[in-house]
């Protein structure tokens, strides 16, 4: 009889097991009961009145609730309606027990052996401590004496058989959680072991009340049998089995964060540098540096990136960005109420790390994601590149934002956060707004090896959903889509009908397939939540949640830490079976540029566009030190060329003109001194600064683009034109120099001593040139007036026009009148206007006052510059009178001394200017060059725009291309050796 009673109870207790074990429904096959169960409920038993309920089978997965109360777990009798035959029952009955020790002995030493494998597992990610045990704590040495991780702890669990039960069978597959979030022991060894020996006594009691309720049922079966039905004690078991799987888990998480909590005190300890070595680079961050370089290459070789990414997609609002922020344990994303904050791609890289904190690509400052400030200004700077990122006119940008993520306890992924799907374009947002993201997810999601992330918001109704439809087109057979269903508390409570969300849940409802389907919680909508408050609200809501208590939903479906586990192993996964294969695509498209640059560039290195950069700028630099070779003779010269081409037209017009026309010496000086005084305070420093300027600049110039032989390379030349440019655009002249400048002058002006013959001779030549080129300007300003000379008419066959020949008529009357009054002054009388324009009417030629005054303008300049050409003449044996003032001489030579005074005036300030630009304008303008050269050095799209080309654009592929192909040898080098 005890053997009977203690066959049915351990029958009882597989079936409740089998049956309160979370998984796919259906019926459980009579072979795999318990030996006594398939007697009980074989169908050749006659008295069997009872009606089995449902049985249900699963794979054997963990859960992640995690916090729950250690009950002690009780078994009511249990009550079995059925009648024991009589007709040789105790034969077959002892014959099914003997085998029953078997059974035990069987399901113990596959049990131990499990959780052997499983620890042995756990053991292997414990790195070697060998050389760190002065850093570990002496309390964990002591814990080892009493739990050997593989052992020690197997031995004390092997006698515990319904815990073995829920380790699983080999065959089963689980995702395994790894929780960091569960409060740390204090003492290791009271806390872990004694919980464990806790446990196996719980057990050992479900058994000896098993027992006792066996035998209270064959005593009192009918008085039982009132008062608790048998559905009732088949949910309590249920309940208090799931109540002992948890608390194992919890357990099996404890170990694993000691484990973990000993690697990140090794990574602390080396982070200080207290061995002084490196840390190897993790795989993570090796794979996340391939796929940056591969957003900066331009594919223009049709190489595409078929590398696997977690690719994160879903309606607006749906909660990607929240489910993102679960796995990455922060809240990194700026969020709004209802508007649209994701407006470019953000790739996550997450990879363990001691410190919980995030940088971007192109930044070395670390985001402390423990400090809310830290979080506040990541947010904000997320926000800050994306607004930077779209361009005028748009509303999303498909430019990508890379951030590394680092933490204890992050499982080693890449995600990429794309725009939420929207269904209508609304105020304020681009007309093409919804295209551009329709583009942006599609190209993401065409890669054959991205895993498809994506997220329903389970508290609207499923019809409404956009991103179904676009997963189902773009992977029609669910064989890299991970479904997420957001939202299950709202769900729960506004949906009238439970099994829809399990409709979701198991892919019946959307036509879309996939890989796995997953429940999660998010949070009460308060954007203030931590994470931690979300986990646990996440964790209370399953754990009293009616769809995992009545299976609608199955434990390892739930929490997004199982999600985190399930995306970490198919990304894993996926790249172990494609980063080789695209490795040698990458290899086969460098052999092809290679052969291309042998075939088109064999004599020339293969310099990228920044070494060609860096090239062009010793060039330049080189260029601008050329300035300071320049000799003191070639300034001056240049200087001082330019600068009477400057003022040359206002010292012939504005001083000279007016002073010659003076009757007597004194005058003439006094008009002379005056209109030189006003010039020089006005603007006579202003021009010489002027043409100062543009010397230098043409020099700069001309030493900048002036070939160089055949070491001449024309693809700088746009890259100098605009560094000149911009170097000339930056430069500002001393504001000090007009002033000292000014000074000089004046005082050179007011020197009328000339010292010896050579100096007069030098001021006589000078004026003859000014006077002589004015002359010439004059008569080609004539003869345009009144058209070619007879001479040319004849030779070229050309003819005058009806106002050349009035201009002409005008013209030879007003010569008439200066033959008869040569000393004529420069203006015309009203009378003398009038006589001319009768004398021309009388002859038929209609004149206005005005064409008279124009005219005489010109016939007088010319009379004028030949009479001062024949007084300069004079002049040249006129040095002798001047050093005597000029006294009983009727010589007067006052113009070749105001020609000497503007000539010295010009060599002085020549010299000064040539001081300034040896000795300061050029050291600047050579620190702008430097600074401009700078500013495109960091301007990559100014490189770009600059420096182009089919060399150029082809040596930058080569680069890229053997950049991306080393990277992923030493990935996959790596990834071998963690294998």
């Amino acid at each position: 009889m005890w053997r009977l009673r203690r066959a049915a109870v351990a029958c009882k207790v597989c079936q409740s097991l089998v049956r309160h074990s979370s998984g796919i429904k259906g019926s459980l096959p009579l072979q795999k009961l318990h030996l006594v169960s398939r007697s009980i409920y074989h169908s050749h038993h006659p008295t069997l009145k009872l009606q089995r309920p449902q049985l249900r089978t699963s794979f054997q997965q963990f859960s992640s609730l995690t916090n729950l109360p250690l009950h002690k777990l009780k078994l009511s009798p249990i009550k079995y309606g059925y009648q024991p035959r009589r007709n040789f029952w105790p034969a077959r009955l002892a014959a099914r027990l003997l085998k029953l020790r078997y059974l035990i002995l069987g399901s113990a030493v596959g049990g131990g052996y499990t959780a052997k494998k499983t620890f042995d597992q756990w053991k292997d990610m414990i790195p070697d401590l060998s050389d760190y045990k002065w850093i570990v704590p002496d309390i964990v040495w002591e814990i080892d004496e009493y739990i050997d991780f593989g052992h020690k702890l197997v031995s004390e669990v092997i006698g515990a058989s319904g815990l073995l039960l829920l380790l699983g069978s080999p065959g089963e597959t689980a995702f395994r959680a790894t929780d960091h979030g569960s409060e740390s022991d204090k003492h290791y060894k009271k806390g872990l072991l004694g919980e464990l020996i806790l446990l196996q006594q719980q057990i050992q009691e479900h058994e000896e009340e098993a027992r006792r309720a066996t035998g209270q049922y064959s005593t009192s079966y009918a008085q039982q049998k009132r008062k608790v039905s048998d559905k009732e004690k088949i949910d309590q078991l249920q309940e208090e089995l799931l109540h002992t799987q948890l608390k194992y888990q919890r357990i099996l998480e404890r170990l694993e964060k000691e484990n973990k909590e000993l690697r990140k005190l090794v990574l602390q300890k080396d982070d200080k540098g207290i061995h002084h070595r490196k840390l190897k680079k993790s795989l993570i961050d090796m794979y996340s540096e391939v796929l940056d370089v591969l957003s900066d290459y331009d594919a223009s070789y049709n190489t595409q990136d078929h590398l696997p990414r977690v690719v994160v997609v879903g309606d607006q609002s749906a909660g990607k960005t929240s489910v993102l922020e679960m796995i990455a344990q922060a809240r990194i994303f700026p969020r709004g109420s209802g508007e649209m904050m994701t407006r470019s791609p953000v790739k996550v890289t997450l990879s363990e790390g001691p410190h919980h904190v995030a940088l971007f690509k192109d930044s070395s400052r670390e985001f402390d994601l423990t400090k809310e400030e830290d979080l506040a200004a990541l947010r904000h700077e997320i926000e800050l590149r994306m607004r930077k990122n779209v361009k005028e006119g748009c509303t999303v940008s498909p430019e990508t934002i890379s951030l590394n993520v680092k933490g204890p306890g992050l499982q080693r992924m890449v995600l990429v956060d794309l725009p939420g799907v929207i269904n209508t374009v609304t105020s304020g947002m681009a007309p093409d707004t919804k295209e551009t993201i329709f583009s942006i997810s599609k190209a993401y999601m065409q890669n054959p090896n991205a895993i498809i992330l994506c997220i329903q918001d389970g508290s609207v109704d499923a019809e409404r959903s956009i991103v179904t439809d676009l997963v189902s087109q773009m992977d029609p057979h669910g064989r890299r889509t991970i479904f997420v269903l957001t939202k299950v508390d709202l769900a729960e409570k506004n949906v009238a009908s439970p099994s829809r969300i399990q409709q979701i849940i198991e892919g019946k409802l959307f036509p879309m397939k996939a890989l796995g389907y997953f429940a999660v919680v998010t949070g009460k909508g308060n954007s203030s939540e931590s994470i931690e408050a979300i986990k646990e609200y996440e964790e209370e809501f399953f754990q009293n949640s009616k769809l995992l208590k009545t299976s609608m939903l199955k434990a390892h479906q739930v929490t997004t830490r199982n999600l985190s586990l399930a995306v970490s192993d198919c990304f894993w996964k996926m790249v172990r079976e494609s980063v080789e294969q695209q490795a040698d695509s990458f290899k086969a498209t460098r052999f092809n540029l290679e052969t291309e640059w042998k075939n088109n560039y064999p004599r020339l290195r293969e310099l990228d566009r920044n070494e060609l950069f860096e090239k062009a700028k010793n060039e330049i630099l080189d260029e601008v030190i050329s300035l300071s070779q320049v000799t003191p003779k070639h300034w001056e010269e240049i200087l001082q060329q330019s600068l009477w081409e400057r003022v040359s037209t206002h010292v012939i017009e504005n001083i000279y003109l007016p002073a010659a026309q003076t009757m007597n010496s004194g005058t003439f000086n006094t008009t002379v001194d005056i209109k030189l005084k006003q010039w020089t305070d006005k603007q006579l420093p202003n021009k010489a600064v002027e043409v100062a300027w543009e010397t230098l600049q043409e020099e700069f110039s001309r030493f900048m683009t002036e070939p160089k032989g055949k070491e001449h390379d024309d693809i700088f030349d746009k890259l100098k034109e605009a560094v000149k440019e911009e170097s000339i655009k930056r430069h500002k002249w001393n504001d000090f120099a007009e002033d000292s400048l000014r000074v000089i002058q004046h005082n050179a002006l007011e020197d009328r001593s000339i010292s010896d013959k050579q100096q007069w001779d030098a001021a006589i030549y000078f004026m003859e040139e000014a006077l002589q080129a004015r002359l010439k300007d004059t008569e080609n300003a004539i003869e345009n007036m009144i058209g070619p000379d007879w001479k040319k008419r004849w030779l070229y066959w050309k003819n005058r026009t009806q106002e050349q020949c009035v201009h002409n008529e005008t013209k030879n009357e007003l010569e008439k009148m200066l033959k008869c009054n040569e000393e004529h002054p420069a203006y015309l009388a009203s009378d003398e206007i009038t006589t001319v324009r009768k004398n021309l009417e009388s002859r038929g030629v209609e004149v206005d006052p005005s064409l008279i005054k124009d005219t005489w303008h010109q016939v007088y300049r010319r009379h004028f510059l030949k009479t001062a050409l024949n007084h300069c003449n004079l002049c040249r044996r006129g040095f002798y009178y001047y050093q005597r003032h000029f006294v009983d001489s009727e010589l007067e030579c006052n113009d070749v001394v105001l020609f000497w005074r503007i000539q010295r005036m010009l060599a002085i300030t020549a010299n000064t200017l040539r001081q300034q630009l040896t000795n300061t304008e050029v050291r600047r303008l050579e620190k702008n060059v430097k600074e401009v050269l700078e500013d495109f050095a960091e301007d990559s799209e100014k490189k770009v725009k600059l420096l182009t080309g089919k060399r150029v654009q082809l040596a930058e592929d080569l680069k890229k291309v053997r950049e991306i192909q080393e990277k992923l040898d030493a990935f996959i080098e790596a990834l071998h050796q963690e294998k």
